[in-house]
């Protein structure tokens, strides 16, 4: 029986359901890492000041503390940045040489035998701060005065532009603007940035990473630490959510290596919950300025976007975000004039990174807040707006004007097949009767229709599959899950062309020893990639062991078939008589110079012709209260088109995750500083995370437009959801408004900017 496309349950879970889960603080039950000593970073407390004084000394005599390390101590180069591109005068030191930046900004590492010992002492260290101008704002700091002596322009990290300049709006029958704020988040992955060094007996540094994948993190250290790439192990094992803000080592993980070289021991770093709320890279953080044309029947003919991107401190990945906004700024519909411009702006906060979706939430919340503000000013329904300007499906594969290759979509099918589960007429009739009756629970209906690019950047991944005694087989691959079940999915796809089952397989991956090669795992790419890889190289495997079977059975390879039902060979026509995995694996240990546990080996690189494109459609219904401004989130309509789906149970939670993201940085999620650059969202009690509690049961529609760009057929999913649930909340809730004249609000959508909206717009109206 075919597995793929079937729901099978997640096999990793059972472990860490038991409390049996390998992770980076385990490490010290393993006597490899014998003696391990602890790290705790003294980090600043001002956005923005000169170091006047740095006081150790009582530091260095607590108890139980081994070391105390300052930037005068490390002799490494500064951390490089993630682009050539970015203003080079950025410079950010391993620790705060002479100046912070931002508070969270390490400036001292205390090394002791606990982790309670290292927090005490870390404590005793005084440092003397001499304020300066601290500037939180993207817009002020873009005329404030430079935070890098030598800048080619104060605070810019870089611009970016389209070829053709501006949008043409003078033949527009009617042009509107909205400006959108797409507020800074922070990630939350419940697992932080916990990492561990030693150096073993094999003169190797080992590295435990908590990230996205080994083989990136073991180039990014090696590079850093001055060492070449076979002078380093990297592993990760179980890893507690990610999200793309733990892909890169930050400076606190990369100094591991050197202070356990320093020490002669191994170190590890566990950073508290505050530590990684302002030392972790946030998310989004974007001004939009939008603006769109058409005509007055609603036709859109121009869309133009400039993106003010708050880039942090020191300019991380995030400040080349605004780069996916180009590359996705039409959306799904047909726009003959476009216009992108963006600056990235040096802040005095917590560097931005790539966050679920690294710009493609931001790309969709910009089209799709535009194209509900063209509805309303031309009169019509936004869903009639959009299925007049939707790409016909005819058209794929379709070459956008930012030079995207779309490579299959059904908009308009997606969207209504969304309508129909939503009931969308006999919404629209509800919200009219409330609002003839002035009911004080205002509905609204929001929606958004999207469509996003995966497997974008890294378009190859290794797999490898061979057989062992016994005829168990182990999958090898090179992407690095850190919640997306691909323990379960690689045994699926590798079943399903051998016929051996599930249990009798092993997926290895996370090992840089283990595994030759392997990207990252992010931006949607797995499935496509890394599955097509380890189903290729099953197929080169059933070949292997066909001719094998063939020698078993006395017959011609070419005449010899796999029934993968039974997982076992036969003649063609002579199914009574056949030859299974185990004797394989018994017949080739058996033979003289098969020697060693891998009896067969097959690998596979795949390499991606380009980028899929997914779509869907998200419609959310709201209920909006009049007197307090709480948002009630009733329902959460999705249609994600990802081509075929391996597994629709892993699927679901993928989606569920997702909507769960955006609608909580629609109504809940931001991450505030106040106007000195101090973080007010901290911790878990001033951040609201989202839970459970305050979700619907999600409604899922089930539609599938494969794609010809793998042999899978299939497209990324894992932040589909984050993608177009945002703009369909938002939407929503400034739909239930807007008869009051409301035509726009900024998320997150929180009782209080709520009710002041309505409290303004009402003002009078007794």
């Amino acid at each position: 029986m075919a597995l793929r496309g079937t729901s099978v349950v997640r096999r990793e879970d059972e472990p860490l359901l038991r409390g049996q889960g390998q992770f980076v603080a385990n490490v010290a039950a393993d006597a490899a890492w014998d003696g391990v000593a602890h790290a705790c970073y003294v980090t600043s407390t001002v956005a923005h000041a000169e170091i006047v004084g740095l006081d150790v000394g009582e530091a260095r005599r607590a108890r139980g503390v081994i070391d105390v390390v300052t930037a005068a101590d490390v002799d490494l180069p500064p951390y490089p940045a993630p682009s050539p591109a970015f203003d080079a005068a950025i410079v950010r030191p391993m620790l705060a040489e002479g100046r912070v930046r931002f508070v969270g900004e390490p400036v001292a590492v205390v090394v002791a035998e606990t982790a309670t010992a290292a927090i005490d002492a870390a404590e005793l260290v005084v440092v003397d701060y001499e304020a300066l101008p601290a500037f939180a704002d993207p817009e002020e700091a873009l005329s404030a005065p430079a935070l890098f002596e030598g800048m080619a322009e104060p605070n810019v990290v870089l611009r970016m532009s389209m070829d053709s300049g501006q949008a043409d709006f003078d033949s527009c029958e009617v042009v509107a603007e909205v400006r959108t704020v797409n507020n800074r988040i922070a990630p939350c992955p419940l697992e932080p940035r916990v990492a561990a060094s030693r150096w073993a007996d094999d003169g190797r540094l080992h590295h435990m990473n908590a990230g996205q994948g080994p083989h990136p993190v073991r180039a990014a250290l090696a590079k850093m630490l001055g060492l070449e790439r076979d002078q380093m192990r990297v592993f990760s094992r179980d890893v507690g959510g990610s999200f793309g803000a733990k892909a890169r080592p930050h400076p606190e993980e990369t100094l591991l290596g050197w202070l356990s070289d320093r020490l002669g021991r191994p170190v590890m770093w566990v950073p508290s919950r505050s530590d990684d709320m302002v030392g972790l890279v946030h998310g989004r953080g974007q001004i939009q300025y939008c603006r769109i044309g058409g005509t007055a029947d609603g036709r859109i003919t121009a869309f133009e976007v400039r993106v003010i991107q708050d880039a942090g401190a020191y300019g991380n990945t995030g400040a080349a975000l605004p780069s996916n906004i180009q590359a996705m700024l039409t959306g799904c519909y047909d726009i003959a004039s476009l216009g992108f411009s963006s600056v990235s702006v040096l802040t005095n906060t917590t560097p931005i990174g790539p966050f679920r979706g690294a710009g493609r939430p931001e790309a969709a919340a910009a089209i799709e807040r535009a194209v509900d503000v063209f509805a309303a000013e031309v009169g019509m329904d936004p869903v009639e707006v959009r299925r007049k300007n939707f790409l016909a499906p005819e058209r794929f594969p379709f070459e956008t004007q930012t030079g995207m290759r779309y490579d299959t979509g059904a908009y308009e099918a997606g969207m209504d097949a969304a309508l129909e589960a939503a009931d969308y007429d006999a919404l629209r009739a509800e919200q009219a009767r409330r609002r003839a009756d002035g009911d004080d629970k205002l509905l609204g209906i929001g929606i958004a229709t999207y469509v996003e690019r995966t497997a974008g950047l890294g378009r190859s991944e290794y797999g490898a599959v061979e057989l062992v005694e016994g005829g168990r087989i182990v999958g090898r691959t090179g992407s690095s899950p850190y919640g997306q079940g691909h323990h379960t999915s690689w045994a699926m796809l590798i079943s399903d062309r051998t016929g051996v089952p599930m249990d009798r397989i092993d997926i290895v991956h996370g090992d840089t020893d283990e595994v030759p090669q392997g990207q990252i795992t992010g931006g949607s790419r797995s499935v496509q990639l890394a599955g097509t890889s380890i189903w290729e190289a099953s197929g080169a495997l059933v070949d292997q062991a066909r001719t094998v079977a063939a020698t078993l059975l006395e017959a011609d390879p070419a005449d010899v078939t796999l029934d993968t039902a039974s997982g076992a060979f036969h003649v063609v026509g002579t199914p009574a008589v056949s030859v299974d995995w185990a004797a394989v694996a018994q017949h080739l240990a058996a033979t003289d110079g098969a020697g060693g546990p891998r009896l067969l080996h097959a690998e596979e690189t795949f390499e991606s012709e380009s980028p899929t494109f997914p779509f869907g459609t998200h419609i959310a219904v709201v209920e909006v209260d009049r007197h307090t401004g709480e948002v009630e989130l009733q329902r959460l309509v999705a249609c994600d088109d990802a081509g075929v789906i391996v597994n629709p149970l892993l699927a679901e939670g993928q989606v569920h995750g997702g909507l769960a993201h955006g609608a909580a940085q629609a109504l809940y999620e931001e991450f505030v500083y106040d106007d000195d650059g101090n973080p007010l969202t901290a911790n878990f009690a001033d951040y609201p995370v989202v839970s459970a509690a305050e979700m619907p049961f999600f409604e899922r529609v089930l539609h599938v437009t494969p794609t010809h760009v793998n042999p899978l057929g299939a497209k990324g999913l894992g932040e589909a959801g984050s993608v177009g649930s945002t703009p369909a909340v938002q939407n929503a809730v400034i739909d239930a408004v807007a008869h009051l004249g409301i035509r726009h609000l900024d998320m997150p959508l929180t009782p209080q900017r709520v009710w002041r909206a309505i409290t303004d717009a009402t003002a009078g109206a007794a």
